[in-house]
């Protein structure tokens, strides 16, 4: 499913927020008169979209993410895929699992306080 089929009109997102066009585009670097064509109907590009889910949608701070974030995820993922999907499921709540010669090993992780 594409970002732009998921993305609910941006004036509801912000309204739902309570924020002014200034306060909601200024998070992601957009301009109060950018977004405030967004709104209207304009066509957004595909980074503005998937910032504007990161922020408001899952609300994710960005400021907190770092390249090194990026280079971990990138490591992982070419280089240790089980684990990476081991950690991925587990962030977001629910058990890791993995299939070896057709039969399913559940994993965990400690739990950090």
């Amino acid at each position: 499913m594409k970002i732009s089929d998921k993305t609910p009109n941006p004036r509801d997102i912000r309204q739902k927020l309570g924020l002014n066009q200034q306060e909601f585009w200024g998070m992601i670097g957009v301009t109060q008169s950018g977004g405030s064509r967004y709104e209207s109907g304009r066509s957004m590009p595909k980074p503005v979209q998937q910032l504007l889910r990161l922020v408001h949608i899952d609300r994710i701070d960005i400021g907190r993410i770092s390249r090194g974030d990026f280079e971990v995820i990138s490591y992982l993922k070419s280089s240790r895929p089980t684990l990476y999907r081991t950690l991925k499921s587990q962030a977001s709540g629910t058990r890791g699992s993995t299939r070896r010669n057709g039969a399913r090993r559940t994993t965990s992780l400690p739990r950090q306080a």
